[in-house]
């Protein structure tokens, strides 16, 4: 494998030529940004791929995140994982608002509801979970949990589109859902992100948030940020939708090839095996257990030396980051689970352009690690 990388993931590309009427029409129309047609053709068809009602593009999920805080007025404190990417707590801390961070569960990695309640005081407002890896959260236990302390819901859904549960879409629950459209994920716009909101209401209360608060050229009703999804973005959103199917297809047959493969090796522990069916395929996580020859750290070093680029993701955990860890909440024995599991992650190489002999290739190279 060394005359070619291989990365944990890689965005999905159609052919150039694919791409250029889309290109074309936006030199037409003159309307580069300001929600011009491919802005609004791409809202539209992402909520009829999705199965929601109101979606608000955005140039990125962090801006979205950000901009979702603001919408539902959250102040004080809110409850969150310390096992995600760095921009969920950079959100709260950027809106003034203290991240108080609880364990994760050891088989979804994510957020633990029963370690919910506890963490509740009366500065709590809101809680911010997070679909890792696009598993589904327990969304029922959150819910009831919110209803009966007044709490709002976000959730930080940047792995999750296209994840369904038993009632629809993943992105339905909660009072608002974050997604990313980032390069790196399952669908992307080279970046971008969304609010998936529950009415036109508070649809409209976003857009203007995410135009420096505008309503027409003299009026402006809040303090609002630029957070619009540029023409040549949502674009290529619209061509990438064209391909999300095959793409999700082509991740799913690499992630049952890894679980055949890697089934019975020992010291490797594949995540969540049971939540397959609604997962989008976004990320394939393993864990890597005492009884492997080699620590989670050897092995990644072992993946760089063959030109293998694997990542240790999430480590470290956010809790570890300076501006976070001098928070109570932050203290190891708060989070032992969270601590353990980014003390093993790896996550292998997932994307629809991964051949499956290279696939095999990362399997071998995992079992001939062990003994067993």
């Amino acid at each position: 494998m060394n005359d070619k990388p291989v990365f944990v993931t890689q965005p999905y590309l159609p052919e150039l030529s694919e791409f250029l009427p889309y290109l074309e029409s936006i030199w037409e129309s003159k309307i580069l940004t300001n929600g011009g047609p491919m802005h609004q053709q791409l809202e539209a068809e992402l909520c009829e791929y999705l199965g929601v009602e109101h979606i608000a593009l955005f140039n990125n999920g962090t801006i979205a995140l950000l901009t979702a805080l603001q919408a539902l007025r959250i102040t004080g404190e809110v409850i969150t994982t310390p096992y995600s990417f760095v921009a969920t707590a950079h959100s709260l801390l950027w809106n003034g608002i203290k991240p108080v961070f609880v364990d994760i569960d050891p088989i979804t990695l994510n957020m633990d509801p029963a370690k919910i309640e506890s963490a509740i005081t009366p500065l709590t407002t809101a809680i911010l979970p997070v679909h890792c890896y696009g598993h589904p959260c327990d969304v029922d236990a959150i819910q009831a949990i919110a209803d009966n302390y007044n709490l709002k819901v976000i959730y930080d859904a940047a792995h999750a589109f296209a994840v369904k549960d038993r009632s629809g879409s993943v992105l339905r629950h909660g009072d608002l859902s974050v997604l990313s459209f980032h390069a790196t994920k399952v669908f992307n716009t080279f970046e971008g992100g969304a609010i998936v909101c529950p009415d036109a209401k508070t649809k409209q209360r976003i857009e203007h948030l995410k135009n420096f608060g505008f309503v027409d050229e003299v009026t402006v009703v809040a303090a609002g940020i630029n957070g619009k999804m540029s023409e040549i973005n949502a674009a290529f959103g619209l061509l990438q939708l064209k391909h999300i199917d095959t793409a999700l297809r082509l991740r799913g047959k690499i992630d049952a090839l890894y679980r055949e493969g890697l089934a019975g090796v020992k010291g490797i522990k594949v995540v969540d095996e049971s939540g397959q069916d609604k997962a989008n395929f976004s990320y394939f996580p393993i864990l890597i257990e005492e009884d492997y020859p080699l620590s989670r750290d050897e092995l990644y070093e072992k993946f760089k030396s063959i030109n293998i680029f694997v990542r240790r993701y999430f480590y470290p955990l956010i809790s570890d980051f300076p501006m976070y860890r001098g928070l109570p909440s932050s203290n190891k024995a708060n989070i032992p689970v969270a601590d353990s599991v980014s003390q093993r992650v790896l996550c292998l190489p997932i994307y629809p352009a991964l051949e499956l002999a290279q696939v095999e290739q990362i399997i071998a190279f995992v079992r001939q690690q062990s003994p067993a």
